[in-house]
């Protein structure tokens, strides 16, 4: 079969375009915050959705149990009561930012997952979480869209196919939730 072996040689030529240097200032942001006990915030939509919430089980539960030293995570996309009031009474555009004005602060950290680059509300969210003071952290597809320049830290999948950056966002999110799980604990396989 033709298709599953150039999906994968396609897949391990993109995987060459993750920017390491980045994801290690992507690992030393979430150290800094949660040393300092700052609260991370991530979101995306479709697929992006799925990968926040993998990204905050991952750290939740995988970098933090058992530990002294503890993240403050929350996906923005999973109360799906709140979404759908927000987007049924205000608009989707607003599901994560007015999330953002109940819980973060100056110095918080905003993570947004979009393969476009430019979905309004994630937009609106790092848009907010600049104005706030909090740092942000996009990861971006395609040439980064509207959100890659925004965010002040953009690791960007230089690829056009939306599965493929999708796959590399999640290989990207668990080089810094691993990080955190064996590197910091290298006695612990989770």
């Amino acid at each position: 079969m033709i298709f599953p072996q150039q999906y994968k040689a396609d897949l391990l030529d993109a995987i060459e375009s993750i920017d390491l240097d980045k994801v290690g200032q992507a690992i030393e942001t979430l150290s800094e915050a949660r040393a300092a006990n700052r609260r991370i915030f991530i979101c995306g939509n479709g697929g992006s959705a799925s990968t926040a919430s993998h990204f905050a089980t991952d750290i939740v539960k995988g970098a933090s149990y058992g530990r002294t030293s503890r993240f403050r995570i929350m996906a923005l996309t999973d109360s799906l009561p709140t979404i759908t009031a927000y987007s049924n009474d205000v608009g989707y555009d607003s599901v994560f930012v007015e999330q953002l004005k109940n819980f973060a602060e100056p110095g918080d950290v905003v993570i947004a997952i979009s393969s476009s680059g430019n979905s309004p509300n994630v937009l609106k969210a790092v848009e907010y979480g600049n104005s706030l003071g909090c740092r942000t952290i996009a990861l971006s597809g395609r040439g980064g869209g509207r959100l890659g320049p925004l965010a002040q830290l953009d690791i960007q999948i230089a690829h056009t196919h939306t599965g493929r950056i999708e796959d590399l966002h999640m290989v990207i999110l668990h080089m810094i939730s691993y990080y955190f799980m064996e590197e910091e604990n290298p006695h612990r396989n989770s």
